[in-house]
């Protein structure tokens, strides 16, 4: 696995300050965002679960869908999708069909589950994205997870 970079760290911080954003406005603490080829934010995504009373509003669907609506797929064949905790397996089939280039994520899916436990605002999945992805018939390389504190610490005292 390709070890994350001085840009990855500092856009996974970022999806993790919009995860934070995202707690703030009465979402779950998910965020994500869509950088370009040279690192540059192109996209931010809340989770809107909650306030847009949508079950498939995840960060990563809501960002998928900015982005189809905003870019070519030649162009999303080029980007980073960076997420503050590794996506669904809704979200990895959403981020494989818009085509995206390649996705970093900071909390792992297994790590979510040890902190939300069994509250039914989360039902976790035990599906890594790279299953999800591994089941399609291109390539999409993943890193992560990348170990960032603030990733578990903006679900502190929110699944109890």
């Amino acid at each position: 696995m390709t070890a994350a970079t001085d840009i990855d760290r500092a856009l996974l911080d970022t999806a993790v300050a919009i995860a934070r954003r995202s707690r703030e406005h009465g979402n779950h603490p998910f965020g994500a965002l869509l950088a370009g080829p040279d690192g540059v934010v192109l996209l931010e995504a809340e989770n809107t679960v909650t306030t847009g009373r949508d079950a498939t509003g995840h960060a990563e669907t809501n960002l998928v869908r900015l982005s189809t609506a905003t870019y070519d797929p030649g162009f999303l064949r080029t980007c980073t999708l960076y997420t503050s905790t590794e996506p669904c397996a809704m979200c990895a089939g959403a981020i494989y069909w818009a085509g995206i280039g390649r996705v970093a994520y900071a909390l792992g899916e297994d790590e979510l589950l040890a902190l939300t436990g069994a509250n039914p605002e989360n039902p976790t999945m035990a599906l890594p994205c790279r299953t999800v992805f591994a089941a399609g018939q291109r390539e999409l390389p993943v890193l992560g997870p990348v170990d960032l504190p603030a990733a578990r610490a903006v679900h502190a005292d929110f699944w109890t």
